[in-house]
């Protein structure tokens, strides 16, 4: 369905999922452990598994603040692609990696559900991508302190809005870890 031509692949597209990150996040080990089973099941079917790993000056690069968490450890053949941005295209190599899988269907889990998971999704259909998010597979921090809503509302409600995200030629939606499917829609 993705407007991307000759993209019929599926990619498992982990986010920022990496120890500062999701240190203090709702549901932490939840959400691991989900996208763990994702990651498994996607290397079981041959799907690929891409990574982003952000970093910026209160997330350094090597520091172990950055790294991914130990739970789940990208495959050597998978890419990891380093950004600086909340959307994951921006200012990256994640185009390139995804044009080389031939993949033109994404499915999102990681964080943070109201930072980054937002805005790769958006960029992702945007350029044309159909993108999936998984219900139970995303998170976030506290920002109340900043007048944002507790966590579980701003998941509840980033699922709810995306359920129903449209455009021409493209797919999205939501769908819990156990009802995953990694075959493109027709």
């Amino acid at each position: 369905m993705t407007t991307l031509e000759n993209r019929p692949n599926t990619a498992l597209l982990v986010v920022d999922v990496q120890n500062d990150v999701v240190a203090e996040a709702h549901a932490r080990d939840t959400v691991v452990a989900n996208i763990a089973d994702l990651v498994g099941r996607a290397r079981r079917e041959g799907v690929p598994v891409v990574w982003v790993q952000h970093s910026d000056e209160d997330l350094p690069e090597g520091s172990d603040a950055w790294r991914i968490v130990p739970e789940l450890v990208p495959g050597d053949a998978e890419p990891v692609v380093g950004k600086h941005y909340g959307d994951s295209f921006e200012d990256t190599g994640l185009e390139e990696a995804l044009a080389r899988l031939g993949v033109g269907r994404l499915v999102v889990v990681g964080a943070e559900t109201d930072a980054c998971i937002r805005s790769t999704l958006h960029g992702a259909f945007a350029r044309g991508y159909d993108a999936l998010l998984v219900r139970d597979a995303h998170t976030t921090g506290d920002k109340t302190a900043w007048g944002a809503p507790p966590p579980d509302q701003v998941i509840t409600h980033t699922n709810l809005y995306w359920t129903y995200q449209t455009a021409p030629g493209r797919t999205a939606g939501t769908a819990e870890t156990k009802d995953v499917d990694f075959t493109p829609a027709s």
